[in-house]
């Protein structure tokens, strides 16, 4: 009986192994060709367009990864996002987070690393999605950047998506936040609401292998910047979002259930 418990133990890993290297594959090609089509079909098209045929590549791709890999996700705190656009703070763990919150938040757009924009055809697609692409190193001048452009996409109606740690952080572990989105908000008169997930236990930020079961999504109460300094504002969303987060780890999430894309 346990040789046989053994050996369905790892017949289930190598077939959960082969799902996971399908859905990575799946994702390199679907991304590639789908951002030929895009880039094609974004001459065409004013930006709220694109961004509903960027939300198709996203929920693509998730319910390919629900059925490859059996990984699923709910969404927590959906009351707490207010009317209007704002600057929303992600943990950043994953890559799964970068695919997710295209359905998750409505009409945003992306700070990210420019380096991305160099990427053929994937590159191409994002600038069609008025990305704020920054250089990392550049350090006060991509602090400005993100804050003159930002107010630029939050006066055309979009939101804006900051991962403030800078690069994906392994579960457990965080750095200390950028000021840019806390700024940003304070200079816009918008609100900062904070995001917290545990996406990078089940998809981990190296490696092929994802596992089951759901990532689930907390979307924190709006912080107000009016008035106060960034940097408190910016320790106020971090506490937020490491502590949810060590709530999470804390609480398994077994199965797959509903997932409650926007």
């Amino acid at each position: 009986m346990a040789n046989g418990g053994g050996a369905s133990r790892a017949q289930s890993g190598h077939v959960h192994f082969a799902g996971s290297l399908l859905f990575t594959g799946f994702l390199f090609v679907w991304t590639f060709v789908y951002a030929i089509f895009f880039v094609v079909v974004s001459a065409f098209l004013p930006f709220p367009r694109r961004f509903v045929l960027a939300q198709f590549w996203a929920r693509t791709l998730l319910n390919v990864l629900k059925w490859t890999c059996r990984l699923d996700f709910v969404v927590e705190g959906r009351e707490n996002v207010p009317a209007g656009n704002h600057i929303a703070l992600w943990k950043h763990s994953s890559s799964w987070e970068t695919i997710a919150m295209t359905v998750i938040f409505p009409r945003q757009v992306w700070v990210l690393k420019r380096e991305l924009l160099w990427v053929p055809f994937v590159g191409w697609g994002i600038r069609q999605l008025h990305a704020i692409a920054i250089n990392r190193k550049s350090g006060g001048s991509a602090v400005n950047q993100v804050v003159q452009q930002g107010k630029q996409r939050l006066g055309e109606g979009d939101w804006v998506m900051i991962f403030p740690e800078g690069t994906r952080m392994p579960p457990g572990q965080t750095r200390k936040y950028g000021v840019s989105g806390a700024l940003l908000a304070r200079e816009a008169g918008r609100l900062v609401v904070p995001v917290a997930h545990n996406a990078g236990s089940y998809w981990p930020r190296r490696g092929l292998w994802k596992r089951s079961g759901t990532v689930r999504v907390v979307i924190g109460p709006p912080i107000d910047p009016a008035g106060a300094d960034p940097r408190a504002v910016n320790e106020r969303a971090q506490q937020w979002i490491e502590g949810e987060i060590r709530r999470l780890e804390g609480t398994p999430s077994g199965g797959a259930g509903a997932a409650t894309p926007a």
